[in-house]
């Protein structure tokens, strides 16, 4: 069987299936399988058989919205296929539906014994990674109930109650027992001569907490046109550029893609929202800065994104101080998990407050937001919100006692907390990481935008001159401290962090970029900067490295020390625009489309850094989310920073 994994995404639900779109239940490695709802795993099991064997694949399943495959009897040449089965899957929310079609081929009557193997470990999403972690589980029961017309698959740990029902039509002639805990629905069916047999099987998911009115799904071809009709939603009304074809073909599976990734959120006044997931497999939920920059990149061309988004954040954002959750008074949640892990508080991810630079670049939103559309009462009701952001960055968040935004590795959480967030990924040249506390320049750079942003907000919005004037003097303040503190003479170029001690972490690296995007950088610095990023050493073809090539640190297949991530692509792109470095601007933007249209159009979360020269494909990072909502975003980013050059 193949380990190739086709993702369906819908909002908080997805399912991972393979080329015959079974799901095996495999445990750990780069990508899960099975039908998840939630961070929990609804389906563990869901494999076809024809006559006790697993049919051959003819057509495997695409990727697309929906799975569609062709399947046949195992034979040969001698012995053509007696029928064909003709296989289409798709998911809702909190739901799953395949029909199946099975074709006779034969000119007389025709018996075959089709079964379905299902099965439900609820198993959370955090004990299907590879890192070698065991969870214990002390009390939990499931449980396997037949139905008239199909199976019911239970789970329970204390006060935790998950669920999943499979009904079919035409119901199962019988369901049998495999030994393993899971369990086979058998079906009969009697084909006339070339004749065909229907068979509709849905799945209900029902995840903790979650009382919702579902809805039974109909079909998968219902909830394709559903899926359709909101991705159709979403790219209506774009300008798309008529002169880069390529581009407009990425903004349009971009902006499909963000429709698949909206999952569902509640307001300060407990309003339903949906805001953009960071992405799928692994990252299906809310996280603040994901969230934040998929809604900056799409403000000109989807300004409800934003809106949604940042009352979500708002009320999610930390009144009060917590070690577990790393909470601070006015920080904003880093991540939101509704697994039964975070439940039982045994990952620190159930609201999550890790991050730096959510905070800064939840200010910078909200005053793009009014700038851009002229809609201030959002920034009136979320004043309060603001202020309290401002007072984080300014006391807990270390500018007032540290001159910059500081964070410290989280030993229950990440060990960085900027959005280069794995470990090692904040570094010197030579790979040695900082000790004690960390200073990340870009994260600084959102800082003194958020100041002036905020400034603006207070004296244009909220009628205040005084806190206005107090915020702009800050923003000064760090802009002179930056460039005396991080810049790194004999190199030309911004150092990569401080350390706890104010020394340089000197790696070249691609946040840098990040200081154009918020103009903390001179003009003359930042154009040294801006073209310093498209020499060979940082520009793959592609994009620009994470870490310039050449470095002791550098790896093209690491995570954050020399892979091409599209949305810091993006930002770099919108600040070399911003230096007036044009020509610049449009290299990086026509790197980033042509790896796009070389995946058919979609980019993904994150590239390996082999260079063009060298490799005229772009080569994939292994563990990459496929789907993710920064990267889907990044070419409506582009579009803004070059138009349709």
């Amino acid at each position: 069987m193949t380990d190739r994994h086709h993702l369906l995404v819908r909002g908080a639900t997805f399912a991972a299936v393979d080329d015959r779109g079974d799901i095996s239940g495999v445990r750990g490695g780069g990508s899960p399988d099975g039908l998840f709802v939630r961070d929990a795993r609804h389906l563990s099991r869901w494999q076809l058989t024809v006559d006790g064997a697993l049919p051959e694949v003819l057509t495997p399943v695409t990727d697309g919205d929906g799975a569609h495959c062709v399947l046949v009897p195992r034979g040969g040449r001698q012995e053509p296929p007696a029928h064909t089965l003709f296989r289409e899957q798709a998911v809702g929310d909190n739901s799953f539906a395949e029909s199946l079609r099975v074709t006779s081929n034969r000119p007389v009557p025709t018996t075959i014994r089709l079964a379905i193997t299902a099965d439900a470990d609820f198993t959370d999403q955090f004990e299907l990674r590879a890192d070698h972690r065991t969870y214990t589980k002390s009390g939990a029961v499931r449980s396997r109930h037949v139905l008239d017309d199909g199976l019911e698959f239970g789970y329970r740990r204390g006060e935790w109650r998950s669920c999943t029902t499979i009904t079919a039509e035409p119901a199962p002639d019988g369901v049998e027992e495999t030994g393993t805990g899971a369990r086979r629905m058998v079906w009969t069916l009697e084909l006339e001569p070339h004749g065909t047999v229907e068979l509709l099987v849905r799945v209900m998911a029902r995840p903790h907490g979650d009382r919702r009115a579902l809805r039974v799904p109909r079909d998968p071809a219902a909830l394709n046109e559903q899926l359709l009709a909101l991705e159709g939603e979403f790219v209506e009304g774009v300008a798309f550029p008529t002169g880069w074809p390529e581009l407009a073909a990425a903004c349009a599976r971009g902006l499909s893609d963000l429709a698949t990734l909206q999952v569902p959120a509640t307001g300060p006044d407990g309003e339903e929202l949906k805001v953009p997931a960071a992405g799928a497999p692994w990252f299906l939920t809310l996280l603040g800065r994901d969230a934040l920059l998929t809604s900056l990149f799409a403000l000109p061309y989807r300004p409800h994104l934003a809106a949604a988004t940042l009352p979500a954040l708002a009320a999610t954002q930390a009144t009060e101080t917590g070690a577990h959750s790393v909470a601070q008074p006015g920080k904003i949640v880093h991540e939101v998990r509704h697994g039964e892990l975070a439940h039982f508080g045994q990952v620190p991810y159930g609201r999550y407050y890790g991050s730096v630079d959510a905070t800064p670049l939840f200010l910078i939103l909200l005053g793009a937001y009014a700038e851009q559309t002229g809609d201030t009462a959002l920034a009136r009701r979320l004043e309060r919100n603001a202020r309290a952001a401002v007072g984080w960055m300014l006391d807990h968040g270390g500018l007032t006692s540290r001159g910059y935004l500081v964070y410290r590795a989280d030993k229950g959480g990440l060990a960085n907390q900027n959005w280069k967030d794995s470990p090692g990924a904040i570094c010197s040249a030579d790979g040695s990481r900082p000790m004690g506390t960390v200073m990340a320049a870009g994260a600084q750079g959102y800082a003194y935008d958020a100041l002036r942003r905020t400034a603006w907000l207070a004296r244009t919005v909220w009628a205040d001159e005084t806190y206005a004037a107090l915020l702009e003097q800050a923003a000064g303040d760090l802009r002179d401290r930056f460039q005396q503190d991080f810049w790194m003479r004999d190199a030309a170029f911004p150092a990569l962090a401080l350390d706890g001690e104010g020394r340089q972490v000197d790696a070249l690296a691609s946040d840098a970029g990040h200081l154009l995007w918020s103009g903390l950088l001179d003009k003359e610095y930042g154009e040294v900067v801006g073209r310093r990023l498209l020499e060979p050493d940082f520009f793959s073809g592609w994009g620009v490295r994470t870490l310039a090539a050449g470095q002791a640190a550098y790896h093209p297949l690491s995570y954050h020390r020399g892979s091409v991530w599209p949305h810091d692509n993006a930002l770099i792109a919108l600040g070399l625009a911003r230096y007036g470095l044009h020509d610049e601007a449009r290299a990086v933007a026509h790197g980033l489309v042509d790896a796009a249209t070389a995946g058919g159009h979609r980019l993904p979360e994150v590239l390996a850094g082999y260079g063009r020269d060298s490799h005229p494909e772009p080569v994939p990072y292994p563990h990459a989310c496929v789907r993710e909502s920064r990267s889907a975003a990044a070419p409506l980013a582009l579009l803004t920073a070059v138009g349709g050059a």
